[in-house]
C-alpha cells in the first residue's frame, strides 16, 4: 500500500494512444525536413579554401590541419587529415588523406594512394577517375559539414549553441523522440517504470551513487577487457557495455521524465490530470534544460549517470521499502 500512494500510476487511455500514433508521421516528416535541409549534394566544381596552408616540395612526415585547411601542391610520403578544413590534392599523397569538418579535394593529374575518410564533407576528384590505389578505400559521411568546422576551429562553441533554425528544429526532433519512446515504455512497462519512479523520489542519493559506481566500473572494465582479453572476447564485452548504457539511457530517462513531470504538474498545473501531457511535461523540461549554453554537458552526464542508477537497481526492492516505511 505504501508504494501505491508514492509512486505515480502510469497508464494509457484511449486518447494516449491515439496520440501515440499521431506523432509519429510527425516525427518522421521532421526527420526528413532536417535531413534534406542539412543534406549537401556534391557539385562537378569545388573550389576549396583560398587561405588553405601550402605544402610544397617534399614532406616525409604525416601533414596535419588543425583549424585549417591544406593545399598540397608537392609530394607528402606519409598521410595528410585536416580538422575543420579541407585537403587539397594537387600533387602527390602516398598515405591516406582524411578531413574532418571539411572535403577531400583530388585535382586533375593528383594521386592519392591510401584510403580516403571524409566526416561532415565529400570527396570532390573532378569528372575523371582519380588516380588511386585500386585497394584503397573510401569512407565518406557528408552532412554538417559547417557544424563540425566551426567545432574543430572553435572548440568552446559547442558549449554556446546558437538559437538556429536547425538548432530549433532539432530540440524539437529530441522533444518528439523522448515523448514517443517515454509513452512506449511506460506502455509496455507500466510497473517497473512506477516503482522505479518511486525510487528516484525516496533515494535519488542512492541511485545517483549507484549509477556513478556503475559508471566507473563499465568505464575501466571494458578498457580492461580490451587490453588483457583476446580481441573478439573484449569486442563482445565492449558491445555488451554498449547495450547496457543504450538500455540504460533509454529507461532511465523515463523514469526521469515521469518523476519531473509529476513534479511540475503538483506544483504548477494541479488541474492537468493527462498522463501523457504530464510525461510530456518532463519531456521538454529535460530538452530545454539540455539545451542550456555551457550547461548541458553537465546535464547530459547527470542523466547518463542517474540512468544508469535507475537500470541497476530495477529488480531491487527489499531496501526500497524499507526506505518509503521510514521516510512515513
Amino acid at each position: 500500500m505504501i508504494a501505491n500512494q508514492l509512486s505515480p500510476e502510469i497508464y494509457f487511455s484511449a486518447s494516449a494512444a491515439q496520440l501515440f500514433r499521431k506523432t509519429i508521421p510527425l516525427f518522421g516528416a521532421l526527420l526528413l525536413w532536417i535531413v534534406a535541409v542539412q543534406a549537401q549534394p556534391a557539385t562537378d566544381a569545388h573550389p576549396g579554401d583560398p587561405q588553405a596552408r601550402v605544402i610544397e616540395g617534399v614532406s616525409n612526415a604525416t601533414v596535419f590541419g588543425l583549424g585549417q585547411s591544406i593545399r598540397i601542391t608537392g609530394t607528402v610520403k606519409e598521410g595528410a587529415i585536416a580538422f575543420g578544413g579541407d585537403v587539397i590534392v594537387e600533387g602527390a599523397v602516398d598515405g591516406d588523406v582524411a578531413a574532418i569538418g571539411g572535403s577531400v579535394i583530388q585535382r586533375e593529374g593528383a594521386r592519392i594512394g591510401g584510403d580516403v575518410i571524409v566526416v561532415g564533407g565529400i570527396y570532390h576528384h573532378g569528372k575523371a577517375a582519380p588516380d588511386r590505389d585500386p585497394q584503397s578505400v573510401t569512407i565518406m559521411y557528408a552532412g554538417y559539414e559547417h557544424e563540425l568546422r566551426s567545432v574543430m576551429r572553435e572548440p568552446f562553441s559547442v558549449l554556446r549553441p546558437q538559437l538556429t533554425a536547425a538548432f530549433l528544429g532539432m530540440r524539437l526532433l529530441a522533444v518528439l523522440f523522448w515523448f514517443i519512446i517515454s509513452l512506449a515504455i511506460t506502455a509496455a512497462m507500466p510497473n517497473t517504470v512506477s516503482r522505479a519512479v518511486a525510487r528516484l523520489q525516496l533515494t535519488s542519493l542512492r541511485v545517483a551513487l549507484i549509477g556513478v559506481l556503475g559508471t566507473v566500473v563499465v568505464t575501466i572494465g571494458v578498457a580492461v577487457c580490451l587490453l588483457v582479453l583476446p580481441e573478439v572476447i573484449g569486442a563482445v564485452i565492449s558491445i555488451l557495455a554498449l547495450l547496457l548504457v543504450l538500455v540504460a539511457t533509454l529507461f532511465g530517462r523515463v523514469v526521469i521524465f515521469a518523476t519531473t513531470g509529476r513534479w511540475l504538474q503538483r506544483r504548477f498545473f494541479t488541474r492537468l490530470q493527462s498522463q501523457s501531457l504530464t510525461l510530456l511535461l518532463g519531456v521538454v523540461f529535460w530538452v530545454l534544460l539540455a539545451s542550456l549554453p555551457y550547461v548541458w554537458p553537465v546535464v547530459i552526464g547527470g542523466l547518463l549517470v542517474l540512468s544508469l542508477g535507475l537500470a541497476l537497481t530495477a529488480r531491487y526492492r527489499i531496501s526500497w521499502k524499507k526506505s518509503a516505511t521510514e521516510k512515513i
